[in-house]
């Protein structure tokens, strides 16, 4: 892009009453803020400044667009108001160009700025040519006196036909036929300086980037009754749509309804080779459902008035299941992406024009993970777009980029509030944000490509500590690439097996024995439904030395070794626990020391903790107990590639 969106300062609009600035972004700006915030307020004010195409709904009007609750002491005033001022920033080969045609040095200008008023000004800031630098660069060219170069210096560019009549030098004539273009502007417009408004009109307004605005409401209907599309005087948003459609296919509805029979076929191929288009598109981020394929028909119906019209069927083919809809009968949130292309393909058409895309809550009904594919398809097209959205989409907001994120509030006193930065105030405006935080952050921290679940956090602590001295001692000991996942409870097991295998990430299990018949099952239906491996699922019994078909983690530890951490984490709460008070009958350690102390259950967490702190190393275990941590590590490491 020649110049890209740098500021924009919105004022007295809708539901903005205070001057707003707002720092865009060169790739992705994100709006996050509650329905009603003003965040479409936003978007509409800055398409309005110069919209892609001719349409009366992109105009300012003082009545649609002005406060109402100043709109009548406003209009009694008679007085004008700034509603959008754009800030563009200018590229270097924008400059570098500029600088080979009127020369190095003549123009120092990296930003530039447009204003619109509601009385319809438009106002530009100053553009800073340097006069005298351009007319040193031009007399060289010519055959000039030293007194008619001094002269020509000592004045403006507008003064040189004055001095070409007291002159008659030839030399002066050929410089004026140089400058006849900048002249003649001039000569229309004197409010410019001649060389500022030559700049601005050759370079300047030509580049500034046009706004492409799309919502929910442009989405396409299944059928399209192209009579009623070719009679409509004013068009709805589906309708642009739907002509859109027809003009990417280069045909228009007024040669269907006048075509024979015979020339269906040819239409018919144009719009079905779009359509081919617009889903190749599509499927290279529409990751949900990859066996869809568009159809399009046209056909004649009869309406009520029984006459012959035509319609285009627009039908959405599901291959795996060999059934066809049409497109508005298949999810929302296809059809919006399918929608979103069309009208799209508008502006892609246009090979002599900068757009930037305002976005107003895009892709509001994709699941999740379609979400995630269209912030990866914005991320391709920020490449070649400025792209402006809005949304209240935790899966919207991209947490490694919150630097992009800019937050809209709705106040009582000052309307619409937007910022960069966190409005600290207002949690249902965070709201977005901290979801799509603490989504990465359980990614990241606790989640990897290998995965680990155990019970608890005690069976995180007891793991790290046995496999650091293992590694100590250059034994096995859990591999570095596995990432042990506390889950919080054995029954939460199952959903978390679930959870992570449907992001393909690499799954095993190293747990307590059920004792609950409805645990077991859950497992087994799991295993059954192929959803995780039954070796992938491990528990302690398998390891432990306490001679049962039931154990926990701490039953891979001798008695006494248990104890000793035990006594140290509970010291002057309990009478000392030795191996003598425990009743053998009972299946596992801890079971044992409830019934010692007379607890129903003591804290695991607490002795994990304690051993953590204690600094344990070999000599503190037996080596029995340093075998069966080896081999338990040795085993689990296979489950992972």
């Amino acid at each position: 892009m020649m110049m890209k969106l740098k500021k924009v300062t919105v004022n007295k609009y809708k539901s903005i009453q205070q001057p707003q600035v707002i720092s865009i972004d060169p790739s992705i700006t994100t709006i996050v803020g509650m329905n009603e915030a003003g965040k479409t307020s936003l978007l509409t004010a800055i398409a309005k400044t110069n919209y892609f195409v001719t349409d009366e709904d992109y105009k300012f009007d003082t009545i649609q667009d002005y406060p109402r609750n100043e709109l009548i002491d406003f209009q009694e005033s008679g007085e004008d108001c700034n509603i959008v001022t754009c800030e563009y920033e200018i590229s270097e080969e924008m400059l570098s160009e500029i600088s080979e045609a009127i020369g190095e040095g003549v123009l120092d200008l990296s930003l530039f700025s447009q204003t619109h008023t509601y009385k319809g000004g438009v106002s530009i800031s100053a553009i800073g040519a340097n006069e005298k630098k351009f007319i040193e660069h031009k007399i060289k060219k010519f055959v000039l006196s030293k007194e008619t170069k001094k002269e020509i210096l000592g004045s403006s560019i507008s003064n040189i036909p004055t001095i070409v009549a007291k002159e008659g030098d030839s030399g002066l004539v050929d410089l004026q036929t140089e400058l006849k273009t900048i002249l003649a502007e001039s000569a229309k417009n004197t409010n410019w300086k001649p060389l500022d408004y030559h700049v601005y009109l050759k370079w300047i307004k030509p580049r500034i980037p046009k706004f492409w605005y799309f919502d929910d409401y442009y989405p396409l209907k299944g059928k399209i009754n192209i009579n009623e599309l070719q009679r409509s005087t004013k068009s709805s948003e589906t309708d642009k749509t739907a002509k859109a459609l027809f003009e990417l296919a280069k045909i228009s509805p007024a040669e269907i309804i006048s075509a024979s029979d015979k020339d269906y076929e040819k239409f018919v191929a144009q719009l079905e080779a779009s359509s081919n288009k617009i889903s190749k598109e599509i499927f290279k981020y529409w990751s949900t459902n990859t066996n869809l394929k568009i159809e399009v028909k046209i056909q004649e119906v009869t309406n009520p008035n029984n006459q012959r019209e035509k319609v285009l069927d627009i039908r959405v083919e599901n291959r795996l299941h060999g059934i066809t809809l049409p497109l508005d009968r298949r999810s929302k949130g296809f059809n919006w992406f399918f929608s979103f292309i069309v009208w799209f393909s508008k502006i892609q058409a246009d090979k002599t024009s900068d757009y930037i895309l305002l976005l107003d809550e895009p892709g509001l009904n994709l699941h999740a993970s379609a979400q995630a594919d269209l912030l990866r398809f914005f991320e391709e097209l920020s490449k070649k777009y400025q792209i402006i959205y809005t949304t209240h989409s935790p899966f919207m907001v991209e947490s490694t980029h919150l630097d992009r994120v800019r937050t809209c509030l709705e106040t009582t006193d000052r309307g619409t509030v937007i910022s960069d930065s966190i409005q600290e105030k207002d949690p249902n405006t965070l709201f977005p944000l901290q979801a799509a935080l603490g989504y990465d952050i359980a990614q990241n921290l606790f989640i990897s490509k290998n995965n680990l679940l155990v019970e608890g956090p005690a069976d995180l602590i007891y793991l790290t500590v046995m496999s650091n001295i293992l590694q100590t001692e250059k034994r096995t000991f859990l591999k570095e690439s596995i990432t042990i996942v506390p889950v919080g409870g054995l029954d939460k097991v199952t959903t978390f097996i679930s959870l992570l295998r449907g992001s393909k990430l690499n799954v095993a299990c190293l747990l307590d024995t059920f004792t609950d018949q409805k645990g077991k099952q859950r497992v087994a239906d799991l295993i059954q439904n192929k959803i995780i491996k039954d070796k992938h699922i491990r528990f302690f019994n398998e390891f432990s030395n306490n001679g049962k078909e039931v154990a926990d983690f701490e039953d891979l530890f001798t008695k006494d070794e248990y104890l000793k951490i035990f006594n140290e984490s509970f010291s002057g709460e309990h009478a000392v626990v030795d191996v003598s008070h425990l009743d053998n009958t009972l299946d596992t350690i801890i079971k044992q020391i409830n019934k010692a102390i007379g607890k129903e259950r003591f804290n695991h967490y607490r002795p994990a903790n304690r051993l953590n702190q204690m600094g344990v190393d070999k000599n503190y275990f037996s080596k029995e107990t340093l075998d069966r941590f080896e081999k338990m590590f040795d085993e689990v490491n296979r489950l992972f590639p």
